[in-house]
């Protein structure tokens, strides 16, 4: 297949510029248990009457850090970076900004106010990525928390305020080190997790930490010469466990967006098993890929021409989810990361 397969329509009008007003209150699209049952426009509220007692529902539990700095270099020209991937205490891997790239050796500056600015050194490329080491006293993390800045997709044109602070957040984060949330999970309060729970739906976290990768467009037409992101996960045994448990009572699934799909996918050693421990993913799911534990899909609507809208049409057959998409449109769903959302049933 190509790029070009997987463009559609989209007025910019739809693209979601913030939250709803309450987390559950988004609405849901719901493709039904197979492609003869249509698309049935229901709300978050309704997902404990689509799902049922031994479910599994599974949340990536990982936390956006500030991974946007600004800085400057000793002769006074702004460089801008995004954290990538957190090393270690005091070195990162990030995409960086100016109108000349540092070289190696080279100096980045980041005022701290009354203070003397922390010191940030160049050491190499890897990749599209640079390797920075801070030099100054203090950890990498806390430089972020003290100057970075929370990194809104580019699609969303305002300046991050308090309230995205909290909404661009899910109620489960816990583990910081993603560049961009899991969006899926910001359907998600306490009230709705009491409904499901209350239902006998089951729940669990993984952990993958979103690389901004997420949002890169792909540069080829010809998806064969594609080469994924990496983005690091981990998978604790009680989730392993809980999955084999599901599928052997006869249950379903579920994962709350694209990144827990990716996770337990790229862990699959077998139908409904899964590696337990920490591990790095470049997979890179397209239509013909077979789904070994995923069985239900959450997430929400995703960028033309983007590897998520690819992963998810391999997840719901191309033909029904671009089918889907258009319904969306024409129904006046609010798109991408802030948008509403769709439940998915695996096509194979």
């Amino acid at each position: 297949m190509r790029r070009s397969d997987f463009s559609y329509e989209l007025p910019a009008e739809l693209i979601a510029q913030y939250p709803a007003e309450r987390r559950s209150g988004s609405r849901l699209l719901d493709l039904g248990l197979s492609a003869d049952a249509g698309f049935a426009d229901r709300a978050m509220l309704d997902l404990p009457t689509l799902l049922d007692a031994g479910d599994l529902l599974i949340f990536n539990d990982t936390r956006v850090i500030p991974a946007r700095l600004f800085g400057r270099k000793p002769t006074g020209g702004k460089v801008e970076m995004l954290v990538e991937r957190v090393l270690g205490e005091h070195e990162v891997l990030a995409q960086i900004g100016a109108s000349k790239t540092p070289k190696p050796g080279g100096v980045i500056l980041v005022d701290l106010g009354e203070e003397a600015p922390a010191e940030i050194v160049m050491l190499g490329r890897d990749d599209d990525l640079f390797h920075l080491r801070l030099l100054t006293p203090g950890t990498f993390m806390q430089l972020l928390e003290r100057a970075g800045r929370l990194p809104l997709p580019p699609y969303i044109e305002h300046v991050p305020g308090s309230d995205d602070g909290e909404r661009y957040q899910t109620v489960f984060a816990a583990k910081p080190g993603a560049v961009a949330a899991p969006t899926a999970g910001l359907h998600f309060d306490e009230p709705l997790l009491a409904q499901l729970r209350g239902k006998g739906v089951n729940t669990a976290t993984l952990t993958l930490h979103v690389g901004a990768g997420t949002f890169q467009p792909l540069r080829v037409d010809d998806l064969s010469e594609h080469r994924m992101h990496a983005e690091r996960y981990d998978i604790p045994a009680s989730l392993a466990e809980a999955i084999v448990a599901t599928r052997a009572a006869g249950r379903r699934v579920v994962a709350v967006g694209t990144t827990v799909a990716r996770a337990l996918e790229s862990a699959a050693i077998g139908d409904g098993v899964v590696r337990v421990g920490e591990g790095e993913t470049r997979l890179f799911i397209t239509p013909g890929y077979r789904f070994r534990i995923v069985d239900r899909l959450l997430t929400n609507f995703h960028l033309p021409e983007s590897t998520l809208l690819m992963l998810v049409s391999a997840f719901g057959g191309y033909e029904y989810l671009m089918a889907a998409y258009r319904h969306a449109v024409a129904q006046r769903y609010r798109f991408f990361s802030y948008g509403d959302a769709m439940l998915i049933s695996r096509a194979m």
